[in-house]
């Protein structure tokens, strides 16, 4: 999935062509799988992700019940996501993942659900 680099490249593009780079290098394991985060304007996904086996171990999102409600709007229910991710990884005897931030910036509420898999127990 190559992107042509033009002139006045839309944001998406720039940010698939980002991700396209991060994950040359960042590849999922058994004992390490990968932490992918998902941003939209309004939600946060976060996976934990085998690519040897291609599947999805878990999951946890802003459209959960657990999370809707958290105070500090946007960025306090991303963190909610990862300690929620980070809880379910424990749960399956997973206790080191590689973060992959999908070409978005650690900034703001992808930070966020770093911090808050950190706090769940997560070696990042």
């Amino acid at each position: 999935m190559a992107y042509a680099i033009k002139r006045g490249k839309s944001k998406t593009i720039a940010r698939k062509i980002r991700h396209q780079r991060v994950r040359k290098r960042v590849n999922g394991t058994p004992e390490r799988p990968r932490l992918v985060v998902t941003r939209s304007n309004r939600h946060m996904v976060a996976q934990v992700i085998d690519d040897t086996i291609g599947h999805t171990l878990c999951s946890a999102s802003t459209l959960e019940e657990a999370v809707k409600g958290v105070e500090g709007h946007k960025v306090g229910a991303a963190r909610k996501v990862g300690e929620l991710v980070a809880e379910r990884a424990k749960a399956l005897g997973i206790e080191a993942v590689v973060f992959d931030r999908g070409g978005n910036k650690y900034h703001g509420r992808v930070a966020a659900v770093a911090e808050g898999a950190r706090e769940g127990g997560l070696k990042l």
